[in-house]
């Protein structure tokens, strides 16, 4: 039996990187500061509490699925750079690994590529249909990467966006599992 952990990740503002100041300056401008700063905390306390929960895991035959990174061949370098610079769900990948989970690559890089060169155009809200075929494109090609990678007693965590349904295209032989039973899942002894 093959057991996937699906986590639901909310953006941080680091996330965001040099969109953060406009990102910011509309947030602000449609619901105010005070609700940009409430925001902030919530989504720290999220990944705070995620981590704590992740860590206390033993991580033996664990593979470790990451929103947007690529299928290339550094992908722990590219988790390492990113958790130094200062993303928190790059922090808890390489705490994982540091614990003995194995990052694999998830995502086409072309299909990235492609995304990127849409949201760079500002294309995303006038062509929502493609936008939404690149999803299902990008969310096809995830779960066959984890059918073909994630092997039998293995367990994989996959940390992805609001915007994907990973999981509806996932082969019935892997027992999806979601944020909240991971905290009832059997802790490390000591």
């Amino acid at each position: 039996m093959r057991k996937l952990f699906y986590i639901p990740i909310i953006h941080t503002s680091e996330d965001l990187g040099s969109h953060l100041a406009e990102a910011k300056k509309e947030y602000i401008a449609k619901y105010g500061f005070s609700k940009w700063h409430d925001h902030i905390e919530v989504v720290g306390k999220f990944w705070r509490g995620l981590q704590i929960v992740l860590l206390a895991m033993n991580y033996t035959n664990v593979k470790l699925y990451q929103d947007s990174l690529p299928v290339c061949g550094r992908e722990l370098e590219i988790v390492e750079t990113l958790a130094h610079d200062g993303n928190i769900n790059y922090q808890i990948l390489l705490e994982l690994v540091k614990k003995g989970a194995t990052v694999m690559g998830s995502e086409d890089p072309k299909l990235l590529i492609e995304e990127r060169n849409r949201i760079i155009k500002n294309d995303v809200a006038g062509t929502a249909n493609i936008y939404d075929d690149l999803i299902e494109q990008r969310d096809s090609y995830i779960a066959h990467r984890i059918d073909t990678t994630l092997k039998d007693g293995e367990i994989g965590f996959l940390f992805m966006g609001a915007l994907h349904k990973v999981a509806e295209k996932l082969p019935h032989d892997i027992q999806i599992l979601s944020f909240p039973e991971l905290e009832n899942s059997p802790k490390e002894k000591d």
